[in-house]
């Protein structure tokens, strides 16, 4: 069963693993993004992710759903983190389980390529000279009615 969460609670690793365990699978792949030390040259200290929620929530969903349609297992399980977060702590958990590892691979990367372009979640970086900024994400196309690109 595909799973997706947006949550200020930290993420559990192995309560996400559990989610996406089958004993037909083969492969079980798990990334995992975590708050680093620094960002385009600049020395970090912590983060904060915000979110429009409720919308999350949906376009999290959506996003599973579609990679799990497109490499044939409902074996997903996501979580987004929101708040403050130090680093080392996991902004982002993405577990899939399929029978062969090219399946969990190639829907496990393209889960976090949708997150990054779909996702309404805003990170603002704190820098350790005090000042703090937004990163810049990637605008999402505007669709026509017919869901094409306008």
């Amino acid at each position: 069963m595909v799973f997706t969460d947006v949550t200020a609670d930290p993420i559990d690793v192995g309560e996400v693993l559990k989610r996406v365990a089958a004993v037909e699978d083969g492969a079980v792949l798990l990334f995992l993004g975590v708050v680093r030390n620094h960002a385009e040259g600049r020395s970090v200290d912590g983060m904060r992710y915000d979110a429009y929620e409720a919308m999350a929530e949906g376009v999290l969903a959506e996003i599973a759903r579609e990679a799990s349609e497109r490499h044939g297992t409902d074996r997903i399980a996501v979580v987004h983190r929101v708040g403050d977060l130090q680093l080392g702590e996991t902004s982002v958990a993405i577990a899939v389980s399929t029978p062969h590892r090219a399946a969990a691979y190639a829907a496990n990367r393209e889960i976090i390529e949708e997150i990054k372009k779909r996702l309404p979640v805003w990170k603002k970086e704190h820098y350790v000279d005090g000042a703090s900024a937004w990163v810049e994400g990637v605008v999402p196309p505007v669709l026509d009615r017919a869901g094409g690109t306008a």
